[in-house]
C-alpha cells in the first residue's frame, strides 16, 4: 500500500518521502497525504451537486464509509446533512423561555448538559462554553416539545452536542429530529425495554464468530449492560477522543440504525486477549469489558461490523435473541424452583423437623386430634415405661 502511494505522489512529496529515515514519520507522512488527497477529492465531488441523482449520495455515503471518513468538519457540516435527506431550512419558531423551562424534562436536561463539560472542545473560552451549552439545551427540548411521544434518555445530550459541534444549533435540530424518529427511535419510546431486547443481540452474534469467549462472559452472568452507554450515546459518551467519535458518526449516518450494535460485539472480540486475563467473575469481567480505548483500529472495526451485519442480518439474530431469553427465562425459573424447594426443606424449624419425626412413630389414628394426641400418646408411652419399670423391679423380688 506505501508503494503504491507513493507511486502516485508527484515528484516533490516523493523526494520528500525518500528523505524519510524513521518508519513513523513515513507512516504520518503518507496518512497525511491520503487525507489531503481525499479531502481535495471529496470537496471536489461536493461542487458538483447533483442531489437528484441517487448515484450522488452513494458517493457521499462511499466517502463516509471509506477509511478516514470524511475528514474534516468542514466537509461534514455539508455532507451530514445531505446522508439523512436534509436540506438546509430557515430556523424554525422557537418556543419561548417559559415553555423551555415549564418542560416536564427541563430540569434533567440542564443538569445532564452541564456535567458534559469534558464534550466541549479544551480551550474553549468559558462565555462561550456557556452559550453552547445553552443551545444544547434549547437543541433538545425543541425536539422533544414538537414530538412529544418521544422520551428524552441520559445519553441523549452526549449524541446532540456532536451535531451541535460541527453544524450549529439550526442543522443539528433538524439532524436530531430526524435521528430521533430513526435511528434513536427505540431510545426514545416509554420504556427501555425494546432497547434491552436490542442489546440481546449481542450474544447470539458473538457466539458466532468466538462461541469460546462468549461463554466465557457468559459464565461470568455479566450481561449486556455494559455497553448500553456505547450504543445509547453512539459511543460519544465514553470515547475521549473527538476525532474518533466524529469518525465513527460519518460511519453510522451512511450506514443501517443498527450498524452501532454490531460494532459492539466486534470490539470485545478485538479485545479478546484483556477480557481473558481477568477473573471470570461479574464484577471483574463487566469493569474490564466497559472499557474502550481510544487507540482501537476503529476503520478495521468498523468494516468488521459491516461484515457481520451482511452475514447475520438484524432479521435472522432476533430470531436467534428471542431463543435465547426464553431459555434462559425457562433455567432461571428452575434455579429459583430449586432454590425455594431448598430453603423448605433447610428452614424448618427444630420444632417442626420433630413433629415430622414424631409423625413417623405415631400411629395414625392419633393425628386427627392434633398435638393433643401427640399429647395423649406421650402421656401414655410414659406411664406404660413407669408400669413396665415398676413390674420388672417386683418380679426381681418375687425370685430372691
Amino acid at each position: 500500500m506505501e508503494t503504491e502511494l507513493c507511486l502516485s505522489l508527484d515528484a516533490e512529496n516523493r523526494s520528500e518521502y525518500e528523505n524519510f529515515e524513521d518508519e513513523e514519520e513515513i507512516k504520518l507522512f503518507l496518512n497525511e497525504t491520503k487525507r489531503r488527497n481525499k479531502c481535495s477529492e471529496i470537496e471536489k465531488f461536493l461542487e458538483t451537486d447533483f442531489t437528484e441523482d441517487p448515484d450522488y449520495l452513494n458517493k457521499l455515503r462511499s466517502f463516509s464509509l471509506s477509511e478516514g471518513g470524511l475528514v474534516n468538519d468542514k466537509i461534514r457540516k455539508q455532507v451530514w446533512p445531505k446522508l439523512l435527506g436534509i436540506r438546509p431550512e430557515n430556523l424554525e419558531p422557537y418556543p419561548s423561555e417559559i415553555e423551555f423551562e415549564s418542560h416536564v424534562e427541563f430540569s434533567q436536561v440542564v443538569l445532564d448538559v452541564n456535567r458534559s463539560i469534558k464534550r466541549f472542545p479544551p480551550g474553549i473560552p468559558y462565555n462561550q462554553r456557556l452559550a453552547m451549552q445553552d443551545q444544547l439545551i434549547r437543541l433538545i427540548l425543541r425536539v422533544i416539545m414538537k414530538h412529544p411521544q418521544l422520551q428524552y434518555y441520559q445519553g441523549y445530550h452526549d449524541v446532540a452536542i456532536t451535531f451541535l459541534l460541527v453544524v450549529g444549533e439550526n442543522m443539528a435540530f433538524h439532524i436530531m429530529e430526524k435521528l430521533s424518529t430513526v435511528h434513536l427511535k427505540h431510545f426514545m419510546e416509554a420504556t427501555m425495554e425494546k432497547t434491552a431486547e436490542l442489546l440481546d443481540y449481542i450474544f447470539p452474534l458473538m457466539e458466532h464468530v468466538h462461541p469460546e469467549l462468549c461463554s466465557y462472559i457468559e459464565k461470568g452472568e455479566v450481561g449486556s449492560m455494559f455497553c448500553l452507554p456505547w450504543f445509547l450515546t453512539w459511543y460519544s459518551h465514553t470515547l475521549n477522543k473527538y476525532e474518533n467519535v466524529v469518525r465513527l458518526y460519518d460511519y453510522f449516518l451512511a450506514s443501517e440504525p443498527l450498524i452501532p450494535l454490531y460494532l459492539v460485539p466486534v470490539i470485545v472480540i478485538y479485545r479478546q486477549d484483556a477480557i481473558f486475563a481477568v477473573e471470570c467473575e461479574m464484577s471483574s469481567l463487566h469493569q474490564e469489558l466497559s472499557q474502550l480505548p481510544d487507540n482501537l483500529p476503529f476503520d478495521r472495526l468498523l468494516k468488521e461490523a459491516r461484515d457481520l451485519y451482511n452475514k447475520y442480518p438484524p432479521q435472522d439474530i432476533e430470531k436467534e435473541a428471542i431463543m435465547r431469553r426464553v431459555k434462559l427465562k425457562a433455567l432461571q425459573e428452575e434455579q429459583i424452583n430449586r432454590k425455594n424447594y431448598s430453603n423448605k426443606t433447610t428452614n424448618r424449624s427444630p420444632s417442626r423437623r420433630n413433629w415430622t419425626f414424631m409423625q413417623r412413630i405415631v400411629p395414625d389414628w392419633f393425628f386427627p386430634y392434633g398435638r393433643l394426641g401427640l399429647l395423649i400418646f406421650s402421656a401414655s408411652f410414659i406411664v406404660g415405661l413407669y408400669a413396665y419399670y415398676r413390674y420388672a423391679n417386683n418380679c426381681d423380688g418375687f425370685n430372691q
